[in-house]
């Protein structure tokens, strides 16, 4: 199981981290504060430990932001301990609030309770995709670019995940119809047509033009 962790205080970082090796968990530690999500994306962790007191944005607002593409969990670990601070862990998003000076058994504990509960019937597989900063939830269907979020039919979503899938390669227009027929959906030559000049309408909205590309006679391209 991957930890990513974010918390700015170095000592206490490495601290955390020797700590957490010693059970075997891999772990990606960010190191820029004002780049969270695209850290978030990248490496797809199955759990979070976040500080509350962060340069620039706090550990509330870093939350809100990855509650917005993943429910993966997120134990909050900080030096405050107001009952107003455990209690905006929790209504942000947060899955549990540890004060630091904890003992470290207990934290150990509290992640392997939550991975277990989280991993036991859900598909660890990637459910994010990410290009050119539109971002994809595949398994809520959410789509977002620079903040905004898009709302697409489930059809035009199919259409967008099945071409960011294969971004760089050249997928044909029968390609994408057998997939969109294996979810009962029908879908003939002209419908597909529909469907793609509103998927790009729809991302042209919030400036993202060019993106899908067509390639006569042979389909589309996400390059």
């Amino acid at each position: 199981m991957k930890i990513l962790i974010i918390e700015d205080d170095v000592n206490y970082r490495d601290n955390l981290c020797k700590l957490l090796e010693k059970w075997q968990f891999k772990l990606v530690v960010a190191e820029d504060f004002s780049n969270i999500i695209e850290i978030f994306i990248k490496e797809q962790p199955n759990l979070i430990l976040l500080d509350i007191n962060l340069p620039q944005y706090d550990g509330f607002y870093w939350c809100s932001k990855i509650r917005e593409l993943s429910k993966v969990p997120i134990i909050f670990i900080s030096s405050r301990n107001t009952t107003i601070d455990m209690v905006m862990s929790i209504n942000m998003g947060g899955d549990d609030f540890i004060q630091k000076d904890f003992d470290q058994q207990i934290l150990i504990a509290k992640i392997n309770a939550i991975l277990r509960r989280t991993y036991s019937y859900i598909d660890t597989n990637d459910t994010i995709i990410e290009h050119k900063g539109l971002v994809l939830n595949l398994k809520d269907g959410q789509v977002y670019y620079d903040d905004k979020k898009i709302n697409l039919t489930g059809n035009e979503f199919r259409i967008l995940s099945i071409l960011m899938e294969n971004k760089g390669n050249i997928v044909t227009r029968e390609k994408i119809m057998r997939k969109l027929w294996e979810s009962e959906n029908f879908v003939d030559d002209n419908t597909l047509t529909v469907n793609v000049t509103r998927l790009r309408k729809k991302l042209e909205y919030v400036g993202k033009t060019d993106f899908i590309i067509t390639k006569k006679g042979q389909g589309y391209i996400i390059q």
